[in-house]
């Protein structure tokens, strides 16, 4: 197993909890067998005439031992895609990039789980009030502030704007932010309606908030008190490669795309967005489920109160996705919360057997497909399967 520099972080005074360490299924109270399993289920992922993914990164474990690792094909194997025989332009094989433990991947909409922290650290300093209308901090935003939107409707997609709003379209960025100000709900407010709209306006209100651009507060506030240095906003030229990004099937005409956001309403609004544009590692990533399963504490660093972990992960879930069978399988049922990202990537822990999984992998490498979640339920449903007693020390 791979071995991954840890940072201290930063601290409150409070006691120390217990940061990632590697070790055996066994001693994590996991089955040895099944999670064999688990590992070749995803080694065997990129293979195939048809591979769900050009490469995959695994990690996951219970309490505070990584008991998997793994990382499997490629990170870059087509140089573009082939729309007249549907499929990838291979490159040579000593012109590929193997996938590591360490690539660095688009984490697409797992953004809005960071976006969501930044918001709910402001809510428990007092400065955010969760039931407040959003037109009380952004009163130019007229249309959200006309039909009385709030944060929590923001934070539990429940606001009634529609799923996405095409920026990218438009000539220039004050086009673009007139657009996101004008916009109304179209829906009755109150229902689920997934949105990246919704963490767009996050977005902005935070910024106004505070006064510091989001990445800034995603830097200061999670991932430098967590040690996560591999995880940031773009560029990053290592990264996985994603979509040779065209129209018709996209929609902007970008070409291959490694270390660029994907996303196109993310990249239309400079890299840094509330719903896309962060990078990450599988590692990483199992840094912020454990500081998340340990109450917002890892190691001395603490990034939210216990209190406040609660309220984002307890159903509906403030920002994640609570107890969704379509990705996390049977850990589903129980309280288990986490996140998908279009273009592969995927994050679920579970508070009741405080077992997490993070599987990354680039499934629109070399362009994007109909969705399918069924390798993120086989992997969650093989982890839970897992469970023997209780966590190791």
């Amino acid at each position: 197993m791979a071995a991954h520099r840890q940072s201290d972080g930063g601290g409150d005074g409070a006691l120390s909890s217990p940061r990632l360490r590697h070790g055996t299924p066994e001693r994590a109270g996991l089955d040895a067998a099944r999670i064999a399993r688990l590992v070749r289920g995803v080694r065997a992922l990129p293979e195939g005439p048809r591979p769900w993914c050009a490469g995959a990164v695994l990690i996951a474990g219970r309490g505070p031992v990584i008991a998997a690792e793994a990382a499997c094909g490629w990170a870059v194997r087509h140089a573009a895609y082939d729309e007249t025989a549907d499929r990838g332009v291979e490159l040579p094989v000593a012109a590929r990039v193997p996938m590591t433990l360490d690539t660095p991947f688009d984490l697409a909409s797992i953004t809005k789980l960071f976006t969501t922290i930044a918001a709910v650290q402001q809510i428990e300093r007092g400065t955010l009030g969760i039931d407040a209308r959003v037109g009380a901090y952004l009163p130019d935003f007229t249309a959200a502030a006309r039909h009385g939107i709030t944060v929590r409707q923001l934070l539990t997609h429940t606001s009634g704007l529609r799923p996405e709003l095409p920026l990218y379209d438009a000539p220039d960025m004050p086009s673009r932010l007139a657009l996101l100000r004008a916009e109304a709900p179209s829906s009755k407010p109150g229902e689920f309606r997934y949105s990246d709209l919704n963490m767009l306006l996050l977005q902005h209100l935070l910024q106004r908030l505070t006064g510091r651009a989001l990445d800034v507060l995603v830097r200061e506030g999670i991932t430098r008190p967590l040690g996560m240095t591999a995880t940031s906003y773009g560029p990053r030229p290592g990264a996985a490669a994603t979509e040779d990004q065209r129209r018709p099937w996209a929609k902007a005409d970008r070409g291959m795309l490694r270390g660029e956001v994907h996303d196109e309403n993310a990249w239309a609004l400079g890299g840094v967005a509330g719903h896309a544009g962060l990078f990450s590692t599988a590692y990483d990533l199992a840094v912020l489920c454990r500081a998340l399963l340990n109450g917002g504490s890892y190691g001395t660093a603490r990034i939210l109160g216990p209190d406040f972990v609660d309220l984002m992960l307890a159903a509906p879930g403030l920002g994640f996705r609570v107890d969704q069978p379509s990705f996390m399988g049977e850990l589903a049922g129980r309280g288990a919360a986490g996140h998908t990202g279009f273009t592969g990537t995927s994050l679920v822990l579970d508070p009741v057997t405080d077992t997490f999984l993070v599987l990354l992998a680039n499934t629109v490498h070399p362009r994007r497909r109909p969705a399918d979640s069924g390798p993120r339920e086989a992997a969650a449903t093989r982890l839970a399967r897992a469970v023997t007693g209780p966590a190791g020390p």
